[in-house]
């Protein structure tokens, strides 16, 4: 049996790629895989942030769309890129254990997050963080900026910026660990909902796809994200809203907590739920509704109604 894998071109998503597929043939003995390079909005469009970009699904759509027209089987995606509501005829069949799912700060000689002085450059490409950064840290020039991992270490390392932040998984993954000047604790930097964790996504008409896929899935990360995912679906949130959720399971229980800062970066709400792994769903909304009570509402609607016109800058 041979079957089509979809991936972006960039290094990190063929290496992510690469990863899963190896742990997907040793369970499927008999099972082999050829690799398709798909280009995807997210590549194409490299001037704006990502959070200017209108539309869902930037860097999977492509990909999915070829899924849905036979063109290959099946895909890796990073799992905090895949919508909450994608392509009906899509769905996730496996997600393999999540083993990072921090954000880092790399910096100019190492320097922390609070010790950056006043004014410093910091990087970042996601909404999420610019706000948690902002809300921290108000004295910093916080940008919004594009790139790979490598490209946006290298703005650090030619003075361009004195820092960035971003995805623990994505360092890891490609080798450059040693770059890390800081793991970002997740009191104060709550991660994007499915943070660390990859997707296998198929046709839901496939079942031979599904059952080489599910062979790699892990029931603790499944329901991790799932309660994160949950809460975005029912709070409304996307990469335009700045919302941190963590879900955390052990010892057969699960753990959720969210948060939202508001559009000027001064207030966050935040809320926490527990219950068993297959609660994951139901903790989602709980967390959701409760962030709502709270105002949470409010906050959604004033950063969608803040219009971004591609700047590099505020």
């Amino acid at each position: 049996m041979i079957l089509r894998v979809g991936t972006r071109g960039s290094r990190l998503s063929v290496l992510q790629t690469e990863g899963v597929l190896r742990e997907m043939q040793a369970a499927n003995k008999g099972v082999e895989f050829g690799v398709k390079i798909i280009k995807t909005l997210g590549d194409r469009e490299q001037e704006r942030p990502l959070f200017a970009i209108d539309g869902m699904g930037v860097f999977e759509k492509e990909i999915d769309q070829a899924i849905v027209n036979g063109e290959v089987d099946l895909a890796v995606h990073s799992l905090k890129d895949v919508p909450v509501l994608g392509m009906p005829e899509i769905t996730i069949a496996a997600i393999p254990r999540r083993i990072h799912r921090h954000d880092v700060l790399i910096s100019r000689g190492g320097v922390p997050l609070a010790e950056l002085p006043s004014g410093a450059r910091v990087g970042t490409g996601s909404l999420r963080r610019l706000a948690q950064i902002r809300y921290l840290r108000p004295d910093l020039d916080v940008r919004p900026i594009r790139g790979n991992v490598d490209t946006r270490v290298r703005k650090v390392k030619s003075g361009e910026l004195d820092a960035v932040v971003v995805a623990e998984a994505g360092v890891e993954r490609l080798g450059m660990g040693g770059e890390v000047a800081e793991r970002l604790p997740l009191e104060h930097f709550p991660t994007a909902a499915g943070q660390g964790a990859l997707a296998v996504v198929a046709r839901r008409d496939r079942q031979d796809v599904i059952i080489v896929a599910q062979a790699v899935d892990d029931p603790l990360t499944r329901a991790e994200v799932t309660a994160e995912r949950s809460l975005i679906r029912h709070l409304g949130g996307g990469c335009r809203v700045p919302v941190g959720a963590v879900g955390v399971a052990q010892g057969g229980r699960l753990s959720l907590q969210g948060h939202i800062f508001s559009l000027d970066c001064r207030k966050k709400i935040s809320s926490a739920a527990e219950g068993a792994l297959s609660d994951a769903d139901v903790l989602g909304e709980r967390v959701a509704m409760d962030l709502i009570g709270q105002g949470a509402k409010d906050f959604v609607n004033e950063w969608r109604r803040r219009e971004w016109y591609g700047e590099n800058r505020e």
